[in-house]
């Protein structure tokens, strides 16, 4: 059962929503289709505002797909695969219109990075989050500037060198990376249709000039997180990263 990346659009609300049998991790090709639904979305002028979603209600996003990095044996296959974080994240960051993510369940690794990279992020009470890069043998480099950016350098740092700890919804609150909790998805749901039905109603050409004043100083992220993945790209060749991944596909 391979994975999809599916849109609609209600009521100026336009609604992107991603699936994997694997807990939503993300193969590469996923990534591309994900990231150009958000380029898509945010260039019809039908939407007015972007809800990020994905199927299922244990985990919201796993992040990279284990067979796709143990697949890897080369730079160049691995920098294209950690360019589709990059893709996403980019596309969020330049959509012209504010993206709201729906965050059901637990986010890992690029799932914590899809997670900052919205303009506002809902999240039930258990998606708790971890940055388990470090324990895999690579780092979260790609996805760093956007969490980064959304929680700060101290509790990033503590995301990336506590790689196996999770923390939860509610530290995740107060870094500043979910805006808003819920008791459950139903109520959660809730809470994003009335907000999205409200800047649906919004003039578009204010929250297009709102979103470029929130992500100003992010200009090079075009080419920075291209870089990023680089390292990434190389650092799953190595013995170690290898050894780690397997280790990790066993316990799964």
């Amino acid at each position: 059962m391979e994975g999809y990346v599916k849109s609609e659009i209600k009521n100026g609300i336009a609604y992107i929503t991603f699936f994997h049998p694997q807990s939503n991790s993300m193969p590469g090709t996923q990534l591309r289709n994900l990231a150009a639904e958000v380029e898509k979305m945010g260039k019809d002028a039908q939407a007015k505002v972007i809800v990020l979603q994905s199927e299922g209600d244990k985990a919201f996003c796993a992040g990279a797909s284990f067979d796709e990095l143990i697949s890897i044996k080369d730079i160049d296959t691995g920098l294209k695969f950690f360019s589709g974080f990059a893709a996403v994240i980019n596309a969020m960051r330049k959509a012209p219109k504010f993206v709201i993510a729906r965050v059901q369940g637990k986010a890992v690794g690029g799932g914590v990075g899809i997670a900052s990279a919205a303009d506002y992020t809902f999240a039930v009470e258990g998606a708790s989050v971890k940055l388990s890069e470090l324990a895999v043998g690579i780092g979260p480099f790609v996805v760093g500037p956007a969490v980064e950016r959304k929680v700060g350098t101290s509790a990033f740092c503590q995301l990336t060198i506590n790689a196996t700890e999770w923390q939860s919804a509610q530290w995740a609150k107060e870094k500043g990376l979910y805006a808003e909790l819920f008791a459950n998805a139903a109520d959660m749901d809730k809470g994003i249709e009335a907000l999205a039905s409200k800047l649906a109603a919004s003039n578009p050409e204010a929250m297009a000039m709102l979103k470029k004043v929130m992500w100003e100083g992010t200009e090079n992220w075009d080419t920075l997180l291209v870089e990023r993945a680089g390292m990434s790209g190389t650092l799953v060749l190595s013995e170690f990263t290898v050894n780690a991944i397997n280790k990790f596909k066993q316990k799964a």
